[in-house]
């Protein structure tokens, strides 16, 4: 208590208290869609047990035609109300607390049903909504209120309405998208009309002890978007129509402004929230990229909120709150917002879970428990395959040797947490580190590793990782070519003038390295937002600055070549490589693909385009930096299978995948639970 005093303080609520002030916020993980009750009810169960003050559910739709997807997860029949009745009554039986989101998705809905107040389309959905009539209004009112009313009988102790985002309710409030004229359109009064409508219809439906949250859009990021005037008049009037608790939201969906990702500087949006504080006379909460204890308490500290959300953290580890009680927060695995196995699979069609926690929404199915015998492992690499694996090892009650020829643990993650936009791999290590100390676990680095080094042992892991692939063009022997490990990690000298070769993940991690100019923008708030061109909402409607992005100008003039004729980054993460993109567009990279690497000289690169290697060009550059893949480092484990020994292969040692950290972590933590 003492080390997070304003965290872990219980908020009262009047009629019920919540025990500290951190709210697990709402993500849409799927796990509702599998059918499996027991499995949703004790992957929320997990984080109660770890003490989290009150839990917001996924968005749950209030009929069909507001549900995100066709089929998504709704609490419309008794067969409904009864099946999250096991996910209330597991939570309350580990002294938890926990509202259901109701979600409608408006003209964001990804089905032909979809309605909205008007029929604009939305740029992230291929349907157009159908325009709402007077009486298909009152019909999602209803459906709404029905929602929260199922979520009551079901056991719930709240509900969150979605208004934020870019969602139904939000949809109805900015000129963007509500282009109606009748008492539901037009002014600011009509156009607020319809979310103060749901609240109140709510509040009476439920009584006066059930927590209503309204999740509000404080700052849009959109033309036409609100102005915080009108967010302050919407925000006391969802308060005198009943809401329990303000949650803040940023940022539209279809918005070019990062709001989540890891380039985006930790509580970045934190002082937006503030602007609303005493101007209500209930709770309100902050969030987005507060992933920390100590950055939420200093949030708090510094009056920008009454409470804290932390969704994606509390997939990275279910016991953050408990950790932090315990004065323990160095061993609290860190959300790095990657979004690699949590927004990604989301709008990939696939379960949710966590590149730190691959348990994360597999806690039935991914199951570490004691071994019958204790075993000697030897793991061999001390990147994320082999550290997830020794952690997960001695956690079955197993010896674990781990070994690395590097003096430091980590393995590439070292050199991920050079690239500008990725610090937060830095915490990853730092956290590794302390956990590997914690367990006990002997560690010998500084050394190659053989074959004899393993005698005795009676399992060897190998998880030796990749080594870069030769791209074969002649001339690449020369003095002015490096590869990148030789940038990332031995920061050789690089010229004004740089060509990348590859360009992968790797490849604009290179560049986006290259091209910063002193600190890293995610370090420094002010420079962020001015380089992505947001503002003050008092001073310029929705948070968008008038003159736009500001980029910095870059450190050095680069050109980010691909053999693909594709577009560049089109197999980056699917809700970040518009990131890397623009982040590289904003410092002038030249995107150059479908070409042939025909030789390296003094002058630069020599290419040519297509089949047919047509148009020989000479890219005039002081440096060449190969991106070009990787292989698999497994010599270690061939020579022990000639030996007749068989190990187990993991990471980029089984399969060279760019630097795949989510593979290979969730492939050691399941390889361990089988030894």
């Amino acid at each position: 208590m003492a080390d997070y005093p304003h965290l872990l303080a219980p908020l009262d609520l009047g009629f019920t208290t919540l025990k500290n002030r951190v709210l697990m916020g709402s993500m849409h993980t799927g796990l509702e869609e599998t059918g499996d009750w027991n499995r949703v009810a004790e992957f929320y169960a997990t984080r109660a047990r770890g003490q989290v003050g009150l839990m917001v559910t996924g968005g749950i739709a209030p009929n069909r035609e507001g549900g995100v997807l066709p089929g998504a997860a709704a609490i419309a029949t008794q067969k409904d109300i009864d099946n999250h009745s096991i996910v209330t009554k597991r939570v309350h039986d580990a002294d938890g607390k926990i509202v259901m989101q109701v979600l409608h998705a408006g003209r964001y809905a990804f089905s032909p049903e979809c309605v909205a107040p008007s029929a604009v389309k939305s740029p992230i959905s291929p349907f157009a909504p159908k325009e709402l009539d007077e009486a298909g209004i009152e019909k999602q009112i209803a459906d709404i209120t029905q929602a929260a009313l199922n979520a009551q009988e079901a056991g719930y102790d709240g509900v969150e309405i979605m208004g934020s985002e870019g969602y139904f309710l939000n949809q109805f409030l900015v000129t963007h998208t509500n282009k109606r004229t009748d008492r539901w359109g037009g002014s600011y009064e009509n156009r607020m009309r319809l979310p103060i409508e749901v609240v109140r219809r709510v509040r009476a439906a439920v009584g006066e002890k059930f927590i209503i949250i309204y999740r509000l859009s404080m700052i849009d990021l959109i033309p036409n978007g609100s102005t915080h005037a009108e967010v302050v008049q919407l925000a006391q009037e969802v308060e005198k129509a009943g809401a329990t608790i303000i949650n803040t939201g940023i940022g539209w969906h279809e918005a070019r402004i990062p709001t989540i990702a890891t380039s985006v500087p930790r509580a970045a949006f934190a002082w937006v929230t503030k602007k609303l504080m005493g101007k209500v006379g209930i709770p309100v909460i902050t969030s987005n990229r507060i992933n920390m204890p100590d950055v939420a308490e200093g949030v708090l500290a510094t009056g920008c909120a009454d409470m804290v959300s932390m969704a994606r953290p509390m997939l990275a580890d279910a016991h953050f709150v408990a950790k932090a009680m315990a004065g323990r927060g160095e061993m609290i695995a860190p959300c790095i917002a990657c979004n690699q196995a949590c927004l990604d699979h989301t709008f990939g069609g696939k379960l949710s879970t966590c590149l730190v926690n691959p348990r994360a929404c597999y806690e039935t199915e991914l199951v570490i428990d004691r071994a019958g015998a204790a075993k000697s492992v030897a793991i061999v690499g001390a990147g994320p395959a082999g550290l997830s694996t020794a952690l997960a090892t001695v956690e079955r009650g197993h010896n674990v040797t781990l070994f690395d020829k590097a003096n430091e643990i980590g393995g590439q993650l070292n050199m991920a947490k050079q690239v500008p936009g990725k610090e937060e791999f830095r915490g990853l290590v730092d956290w590794y580190r302390a956990m590997v100390a914690d367990a006990g676990i002997t560690v010998k680095l500084g050394q190659a590793v053989s074959a004899d080094d393993l005698d005795g042992f009676d399992e060897v892991v190998i998880a030796t990782g990749v080594i870069p692939r030769d791209p074969g063009i002649p001339g690449q022997d020369g003095a002015n070519v490096l590869s990148y490990i030789d940038v990332l990690r031995d920061n050789a000298r690089v010229g004004a003038r740089v060509a990348v070769v590859g360009a992968g993940g790797i490849g604009f991690d290179v560049a986006e390295y290259l091209t910063q100019k002193g600190t890293s923008t995610t370090k420094d708030l002010p420079a962020w937002l001015e380089e992505w061109g947001v503002t003050d909402p008092e001073l310029h409607r929705s948070g968008l600055a008038p003159e736009g992005p500001q980029p910095h100008a870059p450190a050095r003039q680069v050109t980010l070549l691909q053999r693909k004729a594709e577009k560049h980054g089109k197999r980056l993460g699917k809700t970040t490589g518009w990131i890397h993109r623009a982040t590289l567009k904003m410092k002038k990279v030249n995107f150059v693909g479908d070409v042939n690497y025909e030789r390296i000289t003094d002058a630069g690169l020599e290419v040519s385009f297509g089949e047919a290697r047509e148009n020989p060009t000479l890219i005039e550059v002081d440096t060449i930096v190969l991106c070009a893949g990787q292989l698999c480092e497994r010599s270690l484990a061939d020579a022990l299978i000639a030996r007749g020994i068989t190990p187990h292969v993991i990471g980029g040692a089984d399969v060279a995948s760019e630097l795949d950290a989510k593979r290979a972590i969730d492939q050691g933590t399941r390889l361990a639970a089988t030894l």
